[in-house]
């Protein structure tokens, strides 16, 4: 999966803030596709690392887990090579596996849905195996309202990512994030992680 050769956008960008994002990452075309992969899918509450399901406050989103086959495979092939572009530019972990499948998510302006402050590897290390944490944007941003990725890289304020439709967003899972709330609309979004051995 991860020697899959693919041709970057050109407008590929890396950030002097630790981050990496591809600029319509994947296209029109592409992202229709994956809405109807994802349409027979059923959802769950998303929730923290060790939650209870009926708790919001930290995570309000519904969540498919899509998972690998040979109509989803090029999805994962994609992901693998972006990530592996910003692994190598900025960085250089050991990575070799995706330890999860590919994780699609809904955030509803009705519910207030957002994601407070937090990591991917998890408050208490639990989900170390995550190295690399990659975003996928599938909504158009006029869709909804709030809704921001934002990544805090150390400076004195979060870093707001770039949100149009396709973009792809590539960070260490250790950087704290969040998604503000959504105050209107759907706010639709692909993550996945790659793991890999003990830090060095």
């Amino acid at each position: 999966m991860m020697e899959e050769r693919y041709v970057f956008p050109k407008t590929s960008t890396a950030n002097q803030s630790n981050y990496y994002w591809f600029q319509e990452g994947f296209t029109p075309e592409e992202l229709v596709q994956i809405e109807e992969l994802t349409t027979s899918l059923d959802f769950v509450q998303g929730t923290t690392e060790g939650g209870d399901p009926d708790d919001t406050s930290v995570r309000n989103s519904q969540i498919k887990w899509v998972p690998f086959s040979p109509e989803t495979k090029w999805i994962y092939d994609r992901l693998g090579a972006y990530a592996s572009e910003a692994n190598r530019e900025l960085f250089q972990f050991d990575l070799d596996y995706m330890p999860e499948n590919i994780q699609y998510t809904e955030y509803y302006g009705s519910d207030q849905g957002g994601y407070e402050w937090h990591m991917d590897i998890g408050s208490s290390g639990g989900m170390n195996l995550r190295k690399v944490s990659i975003t996928v944007q599938l909504s158009d941003s006029e869709d909804y309202e709030g809704g921001d990725l934002q990544l805090w890289t150390g400076g004195t304020a979060p870093l707001t990512a770039p949100r149009g439709k396709g973009n792809v967003v590539v960070f260490p899972s250790f950087m704290l994030h969040r998604v503000t709330p959504i105050i209107a609309g759907t706010r639709k979004s692909f993550v996945i992680w790659l793991g890999g051995g003990h830090y060095r």
